[in-house]
């Protein structure tokens, strides 16, 4: 991390509460033959680890396969903050403010039916809240053949870090006028992002751990 102020990869509540709200990141692994490759993936964060789903063939399986050593990076953007907010004339303080999370290590598809069920279960969960579905479980005959088929990956975080920039390095008169401009200028996001500046603004531990 360049600038400390913006590390929130300490906060293990903020993070869980980002990891739970995105539904999908970009997954970076070294395909068979050397050269890199990304690819965007639905996924969920559970009990520490990081699952996702698939096709047994492809090339995203086929670069596991050859190196389970990848990368995951969850990202979102909240606004866009015009260099007129802070200077009539120069284009330096144009920024964006936002929320990111990156995480590297080992992923491996899972042969137990049971922390498969496990992980699809969440997942489900997390992108189908309100259910309508029959609960996924690896003793549910219907579930069985397919909980086989399917292809269920666990990434073993190695390391995990996250970088939440809300204008943390401004001085308070300046942040909540630029806050202020967000809530006037009404994109959306815009009342959320003046919101997360003052959460996250130095001093302010409402919620937030040191």
């Amino acid at each position: 991390m360049r600038r400390k102020e913006f590390d929130q990869s300490r906060d293990q509540i903020e993070l869980e509460a980002f990891l739970k709200e995105m539904t999908f990141g970009f997954m970076a692994s070294i395909r068979p033959d050397g050269t890199p490759g990304i690819t965007p993936l639905n996924f969920v964060y559970h009990n520490g680890h990081l699952y996702f789903h698939g096709s047994r063939a492809g090339e995203k399986m086929k670069s596991i396969a050859a190196s389970g050593e990848v990368s995951f990076c969850v990202a979102k953007e909240y606004a866009l903050i015009p260099s007129y907010f802070s200077d009539p004339l120069l284009a330096c303080p144009a920024t964006a403010y936002f929320k990111s999370v990156l995480i590297r290590g080992t992923a491996a598809p899972l042969d137990d039916l049971e922390e498969k069920a496990e992980a699809l279960e969440a997942m489900m969960a997390k992108l189908q809240p309100e259910g309508g579905y029959k609960t996924i479980a690896a003793e549910e005959p219907d579930y069985v053949p397919r909980l086989k088929g399917v292809a269920v990956v666990k990434l073993t975080v190695s390391s995990l870090s996250a970088k939440f920039k809300f204008g943390q390095n401004l001085a308070d008169e300046e942040r909540e006028d630029i806050a202020g401009q967000l809530e006037r200028r009404g994109c959306p996001f815009d009342h959320e992002t003046a919101s997360l500046m003052r959460h996250y603004a130095p001093g302010n531990n409402d919620g937030l751990q040191d």
